[in-house]
């Protein structure tokens, strides 16, 4: 099938490496078709601010996967996402297919959802987003509240949690993870703390989520970046100003941040000791300590004095 495709968006460079592990992840190999598009910001820092993230004002870029009409149907996947399996089959679902957002089920998350291309359709969600802007400042208040009718008109648009598994819901629904969890096919890195913002140790592997966006990071991102540099540097100026491509320019940041060895990479955070209010505003907003006192193994030890 080659007028059906999975889409992602990387609007800055940080998010280029997310982008690079999901099309990994996805088919093994990094994408077909790159397409350059202009910046679609919201603009609006209120909103925004009320959930502690001012960069998602510029994820309204994500209405441009409308104009890739040359695509009969396309799964978006944002670039914070993993993919476990296969998961072809959700190339038979219908627009506007998603899975709830575990914040707010009444509404989706846009992080992973299934669209049919249109110019029509594009055109009047840039018109809707004019005259009524979005709820929370970014594309998935935007989206829900175009498709105002996912939530009532039809549950086979409803895609299962596991098409979209926020990385939170390991920690705040234990059982259900425990019971659900070994049938996830795409996990959602939700929140500030991406796995790009980790440093890891291959050895060590203390988060599965969090070890495989490594692995596949470590055993295939890195090699390509590194013969993309070796290449570059073997041609001439004026070959690399007129013929690199998009992909090389979303990328060739890599090459200068790529500057540890993964053989002494340890995964932390970068230290801070925030008091008790702060660390429940970061548990409400999806941004959890998955290093220290909100590992896994914590939360479970607690919970069983409890249930012991």
């Amino acid at each position: 099938v080659t007028d059906q495709a999975f889409v992602t968006l990387a609007t800055d460079d940080v998010y280029c490496q997310g982008a690079l592990v999901l099309g990994q992840s996805v088919l093994r190999s990094v994408f077909d078709e790159v397409i350059e598009v202009d910046a679609l910001d919201s603009a609006d820092s209120v909103r925004l601010a009320l959930l502690q993230r001012p960069e998602l004002g510029v994820t309204f870029t994500k209405l441009h996967c409308w104009t890739l009409t040359h695509y009969s149907k396309c799964v978006f996947m944002d670039a914070d996402t993993l993919v476990l399996c296969n998961v072809d089959e959700l190339f038979d679902r219908e627009e506007f297919s998603a899975a709830p957002d575990s914040g707010w089920p009444d509404c989706f998350n846009s992080g992973v959802f299934v669209f049919r291309p249109s110019l029509k359709t594009y055109n009047l969600l840039l018109q809707f987003a004019a005259e009524h802007g979005s709820f929370d400042g970014g594309d998935q208040g935007l989206l829900n509240s175009f498709f105002s009718n996912w939530a009532t008109a039809d549950i086979g648009k409803h895609l299962p949690f596991i098409y979209n598994l926020s990385s939170s819901a390991v920690y705040t629904y234990v059982p259900a993870f425990n019971h659900f969890g070994r049938d996830a096919k795409v996990v959602h890195f939700l929140g500030a703390t991406k796995p790009w913002n980790y440093k890891y140790n291959l050895q060590t592997k203390r988060l599965s989520f969090l070890a495989l966006w490594w692995n596949i990071y470590s055993a295939s991102i890195l090699p390509l970046l590194e013969k993309l540099q070796k290449t570059e540097q073997s041609e001439s100026e004026e070959r690399k100003n007129n013929q690199i491509t998009v992909f090389l320019l979303l990328c060739f940041f890599l090459q200068n941040e790529v500057t540890h060895s993964v053989s002494e990479l340890s995964i932390h955070l970068k230290p801070e000791e925030p008091n008790p209010e702060d660390e429940r505003r970061k548990w409400e907003e999806g941004r959890m300590d998955y290093m220290g006192k909100d590992a896994f193994e914590h939360i479970k030890k607690k919970l069983d004095t409890f249930l012991l």
